[in-house]
């Protein structure tokens, strides 16, 4: 069995830090970096890309909402279309800086609030897939896991890549426990890693509000801007190791 471990990197601002890039670079295979909307900066996207070269780590861009102080985690009012364009300057920048590496940036993964919308909202969807397929068709989506997104994307003749978290608890629509609500957040590295095995074995994701749900999975994000992300990181790629895992990633860096 072969599965890629994800996280989102990048999402630093000016002489703000977040989260330890660098040595979640040495964990993941493949890092969703921030393009200026719910974080990051020109320097901060080209030192993410430049240390993900370094490693050997695919990337892909993570556009979100134009909403720092909220760290893109809420729901802006926008028209299908607005999206659409919102999407495309932000992987125009990062593909951009990507070009001064030089590295290729091979994927879209939408962030946070956006992400989520995109998984319950068709019209959503199809803006964000319409967008990666005028922009550059040879783009993949990495969406959550039986979503609109994995839908749209599919249906826009994209390639599509299917994501479970590793610290997120569900619902038994496939959608992610909204954050602040009680079973949102796996804390606790080997309860997450444990969680995960007995998945990869029976193909179902327990859920807060039913039985366990059947999904596919070729990547694992587990999120880079908690305290605890480098050793959730470590736990879970560790333990997949052991358990005869190959992590490594869904597209060659």
């Amino acid at each position: 069995m072969q599965i890629d471990l994800n996280s989102d990197l990048g999402e630093s601002f000016g002489p703000w830090t977040m989260g330890d890039d660098a040595t979640m670079l040495s964990l993941v295979n493949s890092a969703n970096i921030a393009c200026g909307g719910h974080a990051s900066d020109p320097e901060t996207m080209y030192k993410t890309l430049s240390l993900a070269k370094q490693h050997g780590v695919m990337v892909g861009a993570h556009p979100g909402y134009n909403d720092r102080e909220g760290f893109g985690r809420r729901v802006i009012p926008m028209a299908p279309d607005e999206i659409g364009r919102m999407v495309a300057a932000q992987i125009g920048a990062l593909v951009s800086v990507a070009a001064l590496v030089p590295v290729k940036v091979r994927y879209v993964k939408p962030h946070g609030a956006l992400g989520n919308l995109a998984a319950r909202d068709p019209d959503v969807a199809r803006a964000i897939a319409a967008t990666i397929l005028k922009i550059d068709p040879t783009l993949a989506v990495l969406a959550i896991s039986g979503t609109c997104l994995e839908h749209a994307a599919r249906d826009a003749g994209l390639t599509v890549f299917s994501e479970i978290f590793a610290d997120r608890g569900y619902l038994s629509t496939g959608q992610l426990v909204p954050r602040g609500t009680p079973g949102a957040m796996i804390h606790d590295a080997e309860e997450a890693a444990a969680r995960l095995l007995a998945f990869l074995k029976s193909g179902k994701m327990p859920v807060i509000d039913g039985d366990p749900i059947p999904l596919a999975a070729h990547s694992i994000c587990v999120h880079g801007d908690g305290p605890a992300a480098v050793a959730m990181a470590r736990e879970i790629r560790q333990r997949l190791e052991a358990d005869g895992v190959t992590v490594s990633a869904f597209l060659n860096p």
